[in-house]
Order: structure tokens, then sequence, then C-alpha cells
């Protein structure tokens, strides 16, 4: 985005774009603090850009003590947290909310409208990842001073307020297709839970399977492997919606390069261990880049072709009764991370169903993922087409017309 603006525009540094403002973290000592009504905002809950929920609540006097409240309007942002390694987390509020230290606040000055400061914002997400430092428990610290430099153009508030309509509208597309996308998720987790609902009778996992093969660590670089390397898998690297190929870390040692390991397309891999939530998750590994290894932590489950259909196992995996079954198998201490032997896997029990009629449902499935995917390259392709129209217009380049676009996108 470019330094000059059009005539008519101003030239604002963020700290003087609003009032500023730090929040904090009531004691958890204290329950009078926790459980009311007022949602309260961390680095973890602020994942929408309209701000108007979180999993934890604070009760007024929570708020009154050792955290912030702000109200409908206030632009939120992360300044530390895991997440802001990869992704400048920013919004605005819907209601009146409380927030942590690990978030700042700014209220907009007069003159700015509180959405199109957090668009401004989100649109220099290169610059103000490029600031972000390590802090020494690997998470990232955003140095709001040097973020407070950063100047913004902005114009007067009837040009603000278009550009905030030109982006609801593809919003609101995208919002569409996003239910769309969601509701053949939701069909498809129906299909196999009907199945398993239908069928009384259970087999143990391990007549589905030849044998688990797992894997190893060895000394990685936190890198992703380029072209001609050899990686290892991250456990972050098995989804419920898939493999992800590009979460591995390079291992440029010869000497821990086993192919035995090496990921190969048509895989089924699960999580050995990870957080309660996340253990134990499965799926079918897609278009594998090569050189990939399993790690101690992923597991390949070897499938036996002439008892049961790849696809449907991953699905099995996926469903809720089934997920129940691994998170009471996992072992672990509270909060910590939980781990699922190979023999607890092969327990698992699952619907005895035959192969012809796996083979149909996953048929079925693989119709269903496949609008699925295509409804999320729609977002993807809506998504770049917002972005490079919002730099455009906070930039100045482009401009809207005054009346007819904003009735047409608020109508």
């Amino acid at each position: 985005m470019r330094g000059e603006w059009p005539d008519g525009w101003r030239r604002v540094p963020l700290a003087e774009a609003g009032k500023w403002l730090s929040g904090g973290t009531p004691s958890t000592a204290n329950s009078a603090y926790w459980d009311g009504d007022i949602p309260w905002i961390s680095a973890a809950s602020l994942k929408e850009f309209r701000i108007d929920r979180s999993d934890r609540r604070v009760t007024r006097l929570g708020a009154d003590n050792g955290s912030r409240l702000v109200d409908r309007g206030t632009v939120l942002f992360v300044v530390r947290g895991m997440s802001l390694k990869s992704e400048f987390r920013i919004g605005v509020t819907e209601r009146q909310v409380a927030f942590g230290q690990d978030c700042k606040a700014i209220i907009a000055a007069d003159g700015i409208d509180p959405h199109f400061l957090a668009h401004a914002l989100q649109t220099r997400t290169p610059k103000i990842l490029a600031m972000v430092e390590e802090t020494s428990h690997g998470t990232g610290r955003l140095d709001t001073e040097r973020l407070q430099e950063l100047e913004i153009g902005v114009p007067p508030v009837s040009e603000q307020r278009r550009i905030v309509a030109a982006h609801a509208v593809t919003e609101r597309r995208i919002a569409a297709l996003e239910r769309v996308r969601d509701k053949l998720k939701t069909a498809k987790t129906a299909l196999v839970s009907r199945k398993l609902t239908e069928t009384s009778e259970r087999v143990p996992l391990s007549s589905w399977l030849h044998r688990i093969e797992a894997g190893k660590s060895p000394l990685a670089q936190d890198t992703p492997a380029g072209d001609g390397e050899w990686g290892v898998l991250k456990v972050s690297a098995v989804q419920a919606d898939g493999f992800l190929g590009h979460e591995n870390k390079v291992v440029r040692d010869a000497e821990f390069i086993n192919p035995q390991f090496e990921v190969r397309s048509g895989d089924l891999l699960m999580t050995r261990a990870n957080t309660e939530d996340l253990v134990g998750l499965a799926c079918v590994v897609g278009n594998s880049p090569p050189r990939l290894m399993l790690s101690d932590k992923t597991l390949r489950l070897m499938v036996d072709d002439s008892m049961a259909d790849v696809g449907f196992v991953a699905a099995v995996l996926s469903d809720p009764a089934v997920r129940a079954q691994i998170k009471s198998a996992a072992t672990g201490t509270s909060g910590s991370m939980k781990n699922i032997s190979q023999g607890s896997i092969e327990r698992l029990l699952v619907p005895d169903v035959p192969l012809e009629e796996q083979r149909r449902v996953q048929a079925a499935l693989a119709v269903g993922r496949r609008r699925a995917n295509s409804v999320q390259r729609q977002i993807a392709k809506l998504r770049t087409t917002q972005l490079s129209l919002m730099e455009d217009l906070l930039s100045g380049r482009v401009s809207l017309p005054p009346v007819d676009f904003l009735a047409s996108a608020t109508g």
C-alpha cells in the first residue's frame, strides 16, 4: 500500500487514530469473577471479525477487578500469542465485552469509523507481522510502540462508510457459501453416524487393519522442507478436515533420514499424541509432497483392503461415538498432552459393516467432499478478490460511487 493518499484524505499515525487500552485477567481463584454474562476476549478466543462471544465470560465484578470493559464499536486485536506467528487477529466488538492482556483495544477517534480502522489494519497484516518478535516462551509479541507509528490514510467519513459497505457485501456472499459448506459437512457426519446407529454389531478396529506403524522424530529444524529435502511431520499435519503436508520440519542430516517412514498418498494417518480434543485425529493423505516422514507422534494405520475401505475407516474414526472411545482410552494428566497406545487403537469398537456397503457410503461421502471442496475454492477466490479490492479502496487507488452502491450494499 502506498504512502501517498488522494486529496481530502488525512495521514494519521495509529497512535492518533483513537484511544488505546490494555486488558487484563481477573483472578481465576475468585469464583465471583467468572461465569457471568460478559464475554472475556483473549488471544485464543478472538477468531471472528465481529466480536460478540467467547467461551470464557466474566461477571461485572470480575470486569472491574483485573480486566477492562469496552463498549460496542471498539477495535480489538491480538498483541501476544502463538497465532501472531502466522496471522494478525483483529475485529470490532458487537456488544460490551471485557478483554485480556494479550489483546489491545482502540476506541476510534472522532471522524474515524471503527470498522474502517479495523479494515485499514487488516490490509497491513504483512507489515504488522514483520514487527512481531518471539518471546522466551516461543510465542509472538507485537511491539505496540512500533505499531503506533504505522500510518493509515483516512478519507471523509462518507467514503469510509462506503468502503465498509463494500467489504460487507463480499462478507455476506462468503457467509452464505460457508453455510452451504457447513451443511455439507454436517450431512457427511450424519451419514456416518446413521450407519453406526443402524449397525448393532461391533468389531475391534484391528479386524480392519494389517498393522499400525509408528514413526520417529529425528533432529529437525523448525522450517518446512524445501524441494528435494526430507521433512518430518508435525502433529498438526493430521487434521479432521484433511492432511496438511506443509506442516513439517526439515531434516538435513542424512543419518536421520529413513525412507521406510515416508508418507504416501492414500495413507491413513492418526495422531498418537496431542491435546485431549485432538488426540487420535485421523485423515487420509491426498497428494502428499515427497520425502515426508512419520514422526513419533503420528501413526500409519495399514488398512486391509479385503476387509475395509480406507476412506470409510477414516470417516468412522471421526464419528463422535468413536471419538468418545478415543478420548476415554487416551492417557495423560489433566491439562497435559494425551497419548493413545497402538493397543488401545486396535481395540476401538467399530460397526461391522460389509465391505461393499462401506464402499457405497464412501462413494456418497466422496460426492459430498467434492462439493464442499468446490464451495471452499469459491470462498478462497472471494477472499482473494476482497483483499485486492480493499487494498485498492484503502489506498485511494479506487473510489466508490456515493449513493447507489450504499443502497444496494445495505438493502
